[in-house]
Parts: C-alpha cells; sequence; structure tokens
C-alpha cells in the first residue's frame, strides 16, 4: 500500500476550518495524517498551490433519457463545420466530444480536467433508471448519484387526492428510492407536468390540479415530510412551480413556506427570481429571493446561473419546455409524455449578451450568489446544460471572485440592464474558501456524504490542487494535479487514468406491504412488470462497469 506526501500547499478546506500551508498525506485511497518525518513511496512538491477536496456537482444533467435527446437534437454540437471532430491525441481517452451536451466519456473527462470528482444527475425517472445508471456509469473517473422524480406521477396524486394514509405515502417514497437507488427525491413543477397533459398551461402553488384536485402546495408538503421521516439526507430537491415566468418570484416565496420549515433545496433558482417591475415588466426579484433564503436556515438552493453562448435546455418540465419553444435556436424543438410519470422537453437556446432578458438573467444569478449570506446553503451550478455548460464554470468563478472583471463583463450587456441592475453597486468578491464551500465542502453535506468534500483524515483522497493565478478562471481550468481516491487522474489538463467511479445512493427503510399496492397498480396501468422495476445491488454494480457501491447513511428517521 503506497503512501504518499502533497508538500507545502495552502490547504483550504472548509469542513475542517483549515486555511493554511500544511501537508496532506494518502495512502490507501485514503486521506491519512502524516508526520513530518514519516516515510512515503511518492512526495509531490505542490507549495505555490491552492490544495481542496474534489469538486461536486450536486446538480448537472448527465444521464437519462433527455440528455441523450439533447445530443441527438443537436448533431452540430458534435461536429467541425460539418465535419467530424478529431480524434482525441491522448491514448487514454476514448473519442468523445460535444460541448452544450458532451458523451459521456468526454463528460468525465472534462470535469475532471476542471478538478471534479463527482456529479449527480437530478432528474432520474424510476421507470427509466437502468439507462440513467448505465449513462453515468459509462463517465469515467467521476463518482455519481442521482435524485429520482415523484410529485406527478399518477399513483402518487392518487395517493394525495384521495387521501392516504401519510405512513402508505412515506412507503412509497422509499420504495421508489430503493428500487431506483437513487440519492434523493427530484420534483419538477409540483403537479405541474400532470396538469399540462390535462391542459392547464399553468399551476400556481395554491392552485388546484384540474383532475386530482391537489395543490402543488400539498404535493411539496408531503414529500419534504416523507424525506425528513425517513431520514434521507439530501432535502426535497425542488424545481419550483412558473420557472421563467415574469413574477414568479411569488411562487419561489410560497413554496419556501410551503415547506413549513421542513428542509428543502430549491433548485436552479435564478429561473424562479423574477419580478414585474419596469417597463418591460420583468425585473430581478434577487433581493426578495435572498432575504427569504437568509431568514429560512431550512432552505438550501443552487443557482443555475445562465452563460452566455448556445446551449440546450433539457427539462421535466414540459409545460414550461412548451411554452418556451417558439423560442429555441436553432429552431427546433422536442417534447414528450414519459409512462404517465412525468414529462420532457428539449429546446435548444442561445443567450445572448445584447438581449434584455438575457442579460436580467445573467446579472439575476449573480445577485443571488452575493446576496445569499450562508454559502453553505448555497451550491455553485449552470444546470448543466440549461443554463449553460458545466466547462463554464472557471470563467463563473471568476465572475464571482473578481468584482472589476465582473464590472468590465457587465459593460457589454443589453445598456437598459447595465443601467438598472442592483449588481453594479454589489461589492463583495468571494474568497476562495467561499468557492471551496459552494463547489466542494457544501455539496458533500447537503448530500449526506461525510467522507467526501473535504481533506480530513479518513475521507477520500479526492484532491485537485490548483497552481495560485490571480486570473481565477485559468487557475480553476486547468489544475496541476487531480487525484480520485489517492490514484493521479489528471496532470495539467491532461488525463493520466481513467478508472470507473463509484455510484451513491442511500436505501431508507419502508414498509414492504407497499409492494402489494405497487404490484396492482402497475398491472392495471404500468408498462414494465413489478417485478423487473427494482434495481439490485450486483445490478447496479454491472450498470455502472464494476464500480464501487457507495451508499450513504440515513439519519434517524423523525416522525
Amino acid at each position: 500500500m503506497t503512501t504518499l506526501r502533497l508538500r507545502g500547499g495552502r490547504v483550504i478546506d472548509p469542513a475542517n476550518g483549515v486555511d493554511d500551508v500544511r501537508d496532506v498525506g494518502v495512502r490507501g485511497g485514503r486521506i491519512v495524517a502524516l508526520a513530518a518525518s514519516e516515510h512515503v513511496d511518492d512526495e509531490i512538491d505542490v507549495s505555490g498551490c491552492i490544495v481542496m477536496a474534489g469538486g461536486i456537482d450536486m446538480h448537472t444533467h448527465i444521464g437519462g433519457g433527455k440528455v441523450n435527446l439533447a445530443r441527438m437534437l443537436l448533431p452540430e454540437d458534435h461536429r467541425a463545420q460539418g465535419n467530424p471532430i478529431a480524434l482525441p491525441d491522448n491514448p487514454i481517452e476514448l473519442p468523445s466530444c460535444g460541448t452544450c451536451t458532451p458523451g459521456t466519456l468526454a463528460t468525465g473527462y472534462r470535469y475532471v480536467e476542471m478538478g471534479y470528482t463527482a456529479a449527480f444527475e437530478p432528474a432520474m425517472m424510476a421507470c427509466n433508471a437502468r439507462q440513467t445508471h448505465l449513462e453515468m456509469g459509462d463517465t469515467p473517473i467521476l463518482d455519481h448519484g442521482a435524485y429520482v422524480m415523484l410529485g406527478n406521477d399518477e399513483l402518487f396524486l392518487q395517493m394525495l387526492a384521495e387521501g392516504w394514509d401519510f405512513a402508505r405515502i412515506r412507503d412509497y417514497t422509499a420504495w421508489t428510492i430503493h428500487a431506483s437507488k437513487a440519492m434523493g427525491v427530484k420534483v419538477v413543477n409540483p403537479g405541474g407536468i400532470s396538469a399540462f397533459k390535462f391542459n392547464q398551461r399553468k399551476l400556481d402553488v395554491d392552485e388546484e390540479h384540474r383532475h386530482w384536485h391537489v395543490t402543488p402546495r400539498q404535493v411539496v408538503q408531503t414529500l419534504a415530510r416523507a424525506l425528513r421521516e425517513l431520514g434521507v439526507p439530501h432535502p426535497l430537491h425542488i424545481h419550483g412551480s412558473n420557472l421563467g415566468v415574469a413574477g414568479n418570484i411569488e411562487s419561489t416565496l410560497d413554496t419556501i413556506a410551503a415547506l413549513e420549515g421542513l428542509p428543502g433545496h430549491l433548485t436552479h433558482v435564478q429561473f424562479h427570481a423574477y419580478g414585474t417591475d419596469g417597463p418591460k415588466k420583468f425585473s430581478s426579484a434577487a433581493l426578495q429571493l435572498a432575504e427569504a433564503v437568509n431568514a429560512n436556515k431550512n432552505v438550501s438552493i443552487d443557482v443555475g446561473q445562465i452563460m452566455f453562448g448556445q446551449t440546450v435546455t433539457a427539462s421535466g418540465d414540459t409545460m414550461r419546455q412548451h411554452a418556451q419553444s417558439g423560442f429555441a435556436n436553432p429552431r427546433k424543438w422536442s417534447g414528450a409524455d414519459i409512462e404517465c410519470e412525468a414529462g420532457c422537453g428539449v429546446v435548444p437556446f442561445r443567450y445572448r449578451e445584447q438581449s434584455y432578458v438575457n442579460a436580467l438573467q445573467w446579472a439575476i444569478g449573480l445577485e443571488i450568489f452575493l446576496l445569499v449570506d450562508d454559502p453553505w446553503r448555497v451550491v455553485l451550478t449552470t444546470d448543466h446544460p440549461n443554463g449553460g455548460p458545466f466547462t463554464s464554470y472557471p470563467h463563473l468563478i471568476r465572475l464571482l471572485m473578481d468584482r472589476s472583471f465582473r464590472e468590465e463583463q457587465l459593460a457589454k450587456l443589453h445598456p437598459d440592464v447595465v443601467a438598472n441592475t442592483a449588481l453594479r453597486s454589489i461589492t463583495r468578491e468571494l474568497s476562495l474558501h467561499e468557492i471551496a464551500i459552494m463547489t466542494r465542502a457544501g455539496p458533500a453535506r447537503l448530500l449526506g456524504l461525510t467522507d467526501r468534500g473535504h481533506l480530513g483524515a479518513g475521507a477520500a483522497a479526492d484532491i485537485a490542487v490548483y497552481r495560485e493565478h490571480a486570473d481565477r478562471e485559468r487557475m480553476f481550468t486547468t489544475p496541476e494535479w487531480v487525484f480520485k481516491d489517492g490514484a493521479l487522474v489528471a496532470r495539467a489538463g491532461r488525463i493520466t487514468a481513467a478508472p470507473t467511479g463509484g455510484t451513491h445512493f442511500v436505501e431508507p427503510g419502508y414498509d414492504r406491504g407497499i409492494e402489494k399496492t405497487l404490484r396492482s397498480h402497475l398491472a392495471r396501468h404500468g408498462s414494465v412488470n413489478f417485478d423487473h422495476i427494482a434495481i439490485g445491488h450486483d445490478e447496479l454494480c454491472t450498470c455502472c462497469n464494476g464500480g464501487r457501491l457507495l451508499p450513504a447513511a440515513c439519519f434517524e428517521a423523525k416522525s
């Protein structure tokens, strides 16, 4: 068992309160404490470098059906002016490409080259969980996991509408997590995807579903309570009502209130922080959102920052994607129903600096990052690929850390936004410590990953070593060394090894009596045999190319 010492780097490890120059020891894929005189098999001088835990992206669309639809809908993203993209010159890398939605292989390579070692798919359907796990398993190096979608499936809505005993709804939630081997639950436009199938074009938080006569408030409350009582570490992952609609800040604030103090994670909140002020009736509500998050300690967020340029939006929110389809660029889109459980909409889009709406969206995201007080409850994301590709993270980090650079970029935007945005008056610049929280320690804590996101003894040796540089974009684009479980996987932007990543999931307990109900429901309404739905440990390992299984512990259930 080899021992490695990284000597003399500035270690930034917020989870352990560390920000100083010290050595980091590695043995057997884990962080260990080494005495100064202790013999090691290898030593790397990392003086002048910043040493952090490997990055964790807790909301990035990297697996599942709609990601493949996005890849197929934009074949030009996988070509160079109509010609095949050149094969990689690195013999370790297998051919794969793409920018907006890279192929599975390229996704793993590009993440690792930036110092990320884990990524989580936020929208897995129970009925195609195998495909999601297969695609994540095909993504090299990265550990991974996914959140299963509930809240628009017919059985859940029927249970809620008919007033079933809460314990049975909780057991259904637990069974769904268990069967799909998920890390948690996501709800997309609570009840709204189902309502769209009944020709409702919007669904406010206290508006009744036309068929089931339940409200998004009830959906959010029920799922958040179920996860709390099951002891699932990650709070309910909430894609709120009325995404992208002017004035939707009211829906977002109502959703926070609907939690009634229960833990909840509001995702891609930039798309949910819009007011109706001004002559264009579209304005920033970032301050209102930040005040609500600051006041409600049960709430965490990721931002979903938009980045200018070409991307493709891929969402389970068919209602909103249908509404936005007229803005597709290029002019094509796809929408679908999925087994009466959810929906899917894929719309290519180009964010433009001279578009008033796009420029304001860009400013709103940055305002949210800079106005929320507690970095432990803010996660850095672009909602890849919806707000922009994950490869734009280094640019985003520079915007957050460098006010003068931010102002240079702001000056390029639509003049009405430049003149009126509150971003101009925000002087805050995030520190390396805060960036380490938002990209590493915070996501690990929100997911219940006790041995990730930090560099304490016993943690997984997922390490990114960045050369200190005043240009933070340059610094975070290409770390000097990246280690995954103690193995060197990237050196100065070049992949050096491509091991198989592990799979994170939780397994909350439940009363198996619920399976009789599920068997009967699926026999009458489902297209998949009940006995074929649940994914066992051996099959999960096979789906994920033999990668390690990494179950996360549930906390003591509270009822």
